[in-house]
């Protein structure tokens, strides 16, 4: 009995697996597609192949999010740092009322833009020395991580757009 139960359980899961190899092969194959028919479109156009590359300067930011700046914020660089901050849904905005005074939260903006700059904030954070000792102060002045995250991910997208709007301006290192 014991050997037809065990049996029984191993075998939907190998068919599962079976089934599943070639649906994962096959969505690796259109993702690859899908980046090199972007990076083509970037690199055809030569103000966003420029944009592109000044971009991928910052640590953290790839050609992932190099692209995913360039569709979803076309105006970097042309806003002032607030709103370049309030367009990626990266502006604090306050609850208060009368005496009050409540927690600053995020909110609005574009989605899929923030999403993106959590990875490269992520990865920021991690390689880069100036942000990564702008999170650990945070962390250690007592916000949460995600807190001292999404500050360092304003600090990002600041840093972008003084890049697009200034040429001469140079990174820190």
């Amino acid at each position: 009995m014991n050997a037809f139960r065990s049996l029984w359980t191993l075998r939907p899961a190998r068919i599962a697996l079976r089934t599943l190899n070639p649906l994962r092969a096959l969505v690796a194959l259109r993702i690859g597609q899908c980046e090199r028919a972007i990076a083509a479109q970037i690199a055809a156009e030569p103000p966003m192949a420029e944009r592109a590359e000044r971009v991928q300067q910052v640590p953290g930011i790839g050609p992932v999010v190099a692209a995913v700046l360039q569709a979803q914020m076309p105006e970097l660089g042309t806003l002032s740092d607030g709103e370049a901050a309030a367009l990626a849904g990266l502006a604090p905005y306050n609850r208060d009322s009368g005496p009050h005074r409540g927690v600053r939260r995020i909110r609005g903006g574009r989605a899929p833009l923030r999403c993106a700059l959590y990875m490269a904030a992520l990865s920021a954070v991690r390689h880069d020395r100036i942000l990564r000792e702008f999170y650990t102060r945070l962390c250690a002045a007592g916000k949460k991580p995600l807190v001292a995250l999404t500050a360092a991910m304003r600090k990002l997208v600041v840093l972008l757009n003084r890049m697009l709007r200034k040429p001469q301006f140079k990174l820190a290192q």
